[in-house]
């Protein structure tokens, strides 16, 4: 979910492509990504994709044919992992439980009624993600290589780090919390352009490209202003103040200066005083000023291909379709062939 500032990054934030991030190390927010998969990897009636014991199999079919096309698009990817969520984010856990509860009942009940566009809707509410999945999902990214990096905390946070220390060039998720923990580049929408119905109009979802620096400068204000309008509006850590959307509390922090100014001069919105605790405040400005991260981490480093590993946990273990499983894997074998020989070539030169 994250804060709410899609009106405002709209003049800054532009479109990309999957070959502009070649070469390019990209931390992805792991639990946000395996999300998506749960939520749009559904069959007609919304049901999830499952194998013959009825174990859910959409983020593993997401996770494989995503990752390696990063890899044909020369991207290299590290999926970072949260960790144990902070205090604060407890209530917004059990709120989104609710949701998938009543959203669980309505999907049934469009099921019943055989109204599978509804019933598709409400179900990509349901999603859940349990221990077993995740460690499914790990061993899968590094069976195809691919560095895994297991925050102490929030992942979006940790991935802010690794962007600020050099080991990756830009976060992918589609959170806006992302900027609000000083991530500097900012990916959304990271796979090929596709489209999606929003209200019975079908809408191309371009990549997006958001520099954190270039966005503040557009709005004049800093990243601690960000993250007191992110106090305002809300975000995974608080629900906001009602009535305060992103352009509002962009005019109050501009006109104010800070969320202590505001309280102190008890302005009013829609004749409703604004009454936040000073206490309240402080703790979620810490939390995205100075996060818990994980300072040290084993070098990233991508090793080669475990085909057999692949093949059992997709193939034996849940049911993937062989053919279709080893066509994506040939790809990746083909890849592996043109290295070698590119290796073979530059060794030739240099003798």
């Amino acid at each position: 979910m994250g804060i709410k500032i899609n009106e405002l990054v709209k003049e800054v934030k532009r479109k990309i492509t999957l070959e502009s991030l070649s070469n390019r190390i990209i931390a992805i927010d792991a639990f946000n990504t395996i999300y998506q998969f749960l939520a749009i990897i559904r069959q007609r009636d919304g049901t999830p994709l499952k194998d013959y014991n009825g174990n859910v199999t959409s983020h593993l079919s997401g996770l494989f044919y995503r990752t390696i096309n990063f890899i044909e698009h020369g991207i290299k990817s590290v999926y970072v992992f949260d960790g144990i969520p902070s205090k604060l984010k407890l209530e917004t856990i059990k709120e989104r439980r609710k949701v998938k509860e009543v959203a669980k009942k309505k999907m049934v009940k469009a099921q019943d009624d055989e109204n599978f566009r509804e019933a598709r809707k409400f179900a990509q509410m349901t999603s859940k993600l349990d221990t077993n999945m995740i460690d499914e999902s790990k061993k899968l990214i590094k069976y195809l290589g691919i560095p895994v990096i297991e925050a102490t905390s929030e992942g979006e946070s940790q991935s802010a780090y690794l962007v600020e220390a050099g080991d990756a060039w830009a976060i992918a998720s589609q959170d806006y919390d992302t900027l609000l923990f000083g991530g500097e580049r900012l990916v959304r929408n990271l796979a090929i352009s596709r489209s999606k119905k929003v209200k019975d109009t079908t809408v191309t979802l371009d990549i997006e490209y958001i520099s954190l620096s270039k966005f503040l400068e557009h709005l004049n204000i800093s990243r601690e202003q960000l993250i007191e309008m992110g106090i305002l509006i809300g975000t995974d850590f608080f629900p906001g103040i009602k009535g305060i959307g992103q352009h509002t509390a962009l005019n109050l922090i501009k006109k104010y200066g800070s969320l202590g100014n505001i309280l102190k001069n008890n302005i009013k919105v829609g004749n409703k005083e604004i009454l936040l605790e000073q206490d309240t405040i402080d703790q979620i400005k810490e939390l995205f000023l100075n996060p818990d991260i994980r300072n040290e981490y084993p070098k990233l480093k991508w090793n080669k291909i475990n085909y057999e590993k692949i093949e059992e946990l997709l193939i034996e273990q849940h049911n993937f379709s062989n053919q279709r499983v080893e066509n994506a894997l040939e790809r990746l074998r083909k890849l592996d062939t043109s290295k070698v020989q590119i290796s073979l070539d530059n060794f030739f030169k240099k003798k």
